[in-house]
């Protein structure tokens, strides 16, 4: 199968609970991330969600993959192509999105991020001086749902603030940080966006 141009209105992605419950056991350092982790650390949900991102560490994608192997597994490009994993293998550490298609229904489930890593340290792909140990940048909900610290998802949020859902999220979680967490997001803006209209209030 040859690279496609996915059509981004066949997204039904699963819920957080819904991918929590199938890679139940998996032993790789996974979590919920961009705006649905901002939901689960703040316990409810505030808006809806078109897509459900999770990340991974890049060196062990194929693990996830393997518990993902009755569905479609597709390497989105910098073209904004979709191509099948098997065909881009070569292209997995130069990229950071896959995209997961059922089969049966032809939805678009799940966005994996393939995210750099050393051994057991995340490695920020935008700064790879800012990392952090994995069992500091995963968080629990009560219910056993694995989500990234809301301040990393923020920073990566920023790129985008002018999107109205981004800006929306950083309103309704900044309130909820705590010191250390705010000062550790006013030190990531400031190295990865310098002068980012977030810095203003942190």
């Amino acid at each position: 199968m040859s690279a496609i141009d996915p059509d981004v209105s066949q997204w039904e992605a699963w819920r957080p609970e819904e991918v929590t419950r199938l890679l139940e056991g998996v032993r790789v350092p996974w979590y919920v991330a961009a705006g649905w982790a901002l939901e689960l650390f703040r316990g409810e949900q505030r808006r809806e969600h078109q897509d459900l991102e999770l990340a991974v560490p890049n060196t062990r994608f194929d693990e996830i993959a393997e518990v993902l192997a009755e569905l479609e597994i597709f390497v989105i490009t910098d073209r904004a192509e979709a191509t099948p994993l098997g065909a881009a293998r070569d292209r997995l550490f130069a990229t950071h999105q896959t995209w997961i298609r059922e089969p049966a229904t032809g939805k678009w489930r799940l966005d994996v991020f393939r995210e750099p890593s050393d051994g057991n340290t995340w490695i920020c792909r935008r700064e790879p001086t800012i990392r952090m140990p994995y069992h500091t940048l995963i968080e629990w909900t009560d219910d056993g749902i694995p989500y990234g610290r809301p301040e990393v998802v923020l920073l990566f949020k920023a790129r985008h603030a002018q999107q109205e859902k981004n800006q929306g999220d950083f309103e309704a979680t900044v309130p909820l940080l705590d010191a250390a967490r705010l000062d550790w997001l006013r030190d990531a803006l400031a190295r990865v966006h310098p002068g980012h209209p977030w810095l203003d209030t942190l």
